[in-house]
């Protein structure tokens, strides 16, 4: 029986009749790593073994993941494991703590199997470091998956596992989602706890899910979901039922945001979705908040500073070691005071009152996830410049930091379309969905109306 490929639903009702086991699940995942493994490096632990002392000792039935095998992105601490951070300053840290989030999945009864490739210190938009290497997209090998939950995108994709856990800081979530063709989940600021950063009251980093389906995200944040006072930030949970009435839903769609330079190609598959959701009885308007380059900048950054404070000791003590970008950042972040840092909170709150205006009329927004198709895999290969051009517009790749800026809103990334006939042909192009604060059903239920009409479940990379 071919268990690659199966959503998280399709392996639990397998569990349920009796048909599998948790150890065939496990087996299997293991099977498809060992054989996607050297030409995408998504992972940089498999715990093998330990997997399948799991599957074997596990109660039958427990928590709503039962036997599911998962991975965790290796910024995410499990006690007792590596975590390197895809640092060779990290490379012989062993976690002794687990996050929220890992102990959850552990609670619902999920396997986890391995830790999965990020940038060093989830810096970047592309997945490559120093210690593990390039990871691929398993669409076409010379391409990234973006970043930084690179390995999970990929992971995901290939069939590996159903689900996995990422983080987002800048659509580090989104960005392997659309990129590798799944789905991917910015929660509300605070949904699933964040209590692995060393300041928490950072306010633009969560953890998120990157999923086969639209069904397995909502899954995953169920079980992962707070409230818990190791994130002050951390809000009540979300019902976990599904139906969501959308008819008469007001969805402001922008294939621009008032600034991008965007592929001809995204542009068209964001106009069908938003014909996709008018079909579905939902009332699409071209509208949306104008973003600026400044606003992309603003991001970048209050990026360095994060950075600066967290890994800023590393550019003294082991410069050697670090990636000359991770050094341009702390650099970067060093060179606000902290009268300028107050300053961008209020450029920032400029942002949120122009989302806000239009979130008050419209349930959702709906734009691209990324304005170009994905780069060369590695760093030293991808040289895209982003400029600013004569009319104004951005060309850049991401259309997903901006949204970290306004962090209690949701955000999802749902496959809608793919490049066909050019050099990018069969890449999958991404859309994206915001909502209002803590309103992830609507934004759950705005993306399962665009999958169901695509299909990309269905979609298998050709290897």
């Amino acid at each position: 029986m071919g268990l690659d490929f199966l959503a998280v639903a399709e392996q639990r009702r397998l569990l349920e009749e009796g048909a599998v086991s948790p150890v065939d699940l496990v087996e299997s995942a293991l099977a498809r790593i060992e054989e996607v493994q050297a030409r995408l490096n998504c992972f940089v632990h498999v715990w093998a073994d330990e997997a399948r002392r799991r599957a074997r000792d596990l109660p039958i039935g427990v928590g709503p993941l039962y036997g599911i095998p998962v991975a965790i992105k290796d910024t995410t601490p499990w006690a007792g494991h590596p975590i390197s951070l895809g640092s060779r300053t990290q490379r012989e840290v062993v976690a002794d703590r687990s996050a929220w989030v890992v102990e959850r999945l552990l609670d619902a009864g999920a396997v986890i199997i391995g830790s999965t490739n990020t940038p060093e210190f989830a810096h970047a938009g592309i997945t490559d470091n120093r210690l593990w290497g390039a990871t691929r997209n398993p669409w076409n090998h010379a391409r990234t998956t973006g970043g930084s939950s690179g390995g999970a995108g990929a992971a995901v994709a290939s069939g590996c596992v159903a689900v996995a856990e990422g983080s987002d800081m800048g659509g580090s979530v989104r960005i392997p989602a659309a990129w590798c063709g799944v789905v991917g989940l910015k929660p509300s600021l605070g949904r699933i706890p964040m209590d692995v950063l060393p300041g928490l009251w950072d306010s633009i980093s969560h953890h998120g899910p990157l999923g086969r389906t639209v069904d397995d995200v909502r899954r995953f944040l169920t079980v992962t979901q707070g409230p818990s006072l190791r994130d002050p930030y951390s809000v009540h949970p979300i019902s976990s039922e599904s139906a969501v009435d959308l008819r008469g839903r007001r969805v402001a769609l922008s294939t621009d945001l008032g600034c991008w330079s965007v592929d001809s190609q995204i542009v068209e598959v964001v106009e069908r979705a938003g014909r996709q959701l008018h079909e579905a009885g939902l009332v699409v308007e071209r509208s949306g908040p104008r973003f600026t380059p400044r606003d992309n900048a603003l991001w970048l950054e209050m990026w360095g500073i994060f950075m600066a404070t967290y890994y800023g000791n590393l550019a003294e003590e082991q410069a050697a070691d670090l990636d000359p970008d991770v050094v341009a950042l702390i650099e970067l972040g060093r060179s606000f005071s902290a009268v300028d840092a107050k300053r961008m909170e209020i450029e920032r709150s400029a942002v949120w009152n122009r989302v806000a205006a239009v979130l008050e009329t419209h349930d959702v927004i709906v734009c691209p996830t990324m304005a170009l198709p994905p780069g060369a895999a590695t760093k030293s290969e991808n040289q895209r410049h982003y400029f600013i051009d004569d009319d104004g517009r951005y060309h850049g790749e991401d259309m997903t930091s901006v949204w970290n800026l306004v962090s209690p809103c949701p955000v999802i990334s749902v496959p809608g379309g793919r490049h066909t006939g050019d050099a990018d042909d069969g890449l999958p192009i991404g859309v994206q969905i915001v909502g209002r604060p803590g309103a992830e059903d609507v934004v759950l239920a705005v993306a399962k109306v665009i999958e169901d009409r695509v299909g990309a479940p269905m979609w298998r990379p050709d290897f």
